[in-house]
Formats: structure tokens, sequence, C-alpha cells
């Protein structure tokens, strides 16, 4: 059984699992703020569930590539939509800043990399 570590906690989940709902029906959200009530319910077509991923997921489809294109997401930010995910393996996930958790460190100086909304 996979396990999702999230925000401190340690997760376990099916293999398969959506990872928006695994997160969802243990009291986590893949959402900040506003957006844990002003979200699309799963269907992709807002961003709001962008989280970065470390470990085996389901490939993106196009349906996700779609959304992950157009602002304020940025196709080469590595994020991926926790409701078009499927849990593979053992995960490290983690929300970054921002309505759509678009705010990704750079990696190398600690300063987020601008966005479109910036």
């Amino acid at each position: 059984m996979p396990t999702i570590a999230f925000d401190g906690r340690e997760i376990e989940c099916e293999e398969e699992a959506n990872l928006r709902d695994a997160l969802l029906v243990t009291g986590e959200s893949p959402h900040n703020g506003a957006s844990s009530t002003l979200n699309c319910g799963g269907h992709a077509t807002c961003g709001t569930c962008a989280v970065a991923i470390d470990g085996p997921v389901s490939d993106m489809d196009d349906r996700e590539r779609r959304r992950l294109s157009f602002p304020p997401h940025s196709p080469d930010s590595g994020l991926r939509l926790a409701c078009r995910t499927r849990v593979e393996g053992d995960l490290v996930v983690e929300k970054h800043d921002g309505f759509w958790g678009q705010h990704v460190d750079d990696g190398t100086t600690g300063e987020r990399r601008p966005t479109n909304d910036d």
C-alpha cells in the first residue's frame, strides 16, 4: 500500500488511487485558502490542486497538460494536478503558495520563480 508524505503526515492509500481523493478523505487538501471551496471539484478545469510530486505517478493526460499550459501555470513548472494524478507508489507531495499553488521555488536560491500573476 503506497504512502503519501504530505504536510508532515504519512497517508496510506490504495495503488492507483486518485491523489486528490486520497488527500481529501484523510482531511488534507491539495488546495490553498479560498480554493478549498472555490475549485472545480476534480474536473481539471481550475488548476487549484496543482502540487509538486516526487515519486511514481500516472503519466500526464491531455486534459491535465492543457490546464497546466495556461496562466497562472506554466508547462515547465513541474507541477501536477492532484485531481488527474494516480498514485503508483510512495510519494512526497508539496503544495506551494498562491491561490493555484503556482509559486514554485526555483530550487537554487530559495527565491520563487516569477509567474504570470506576479
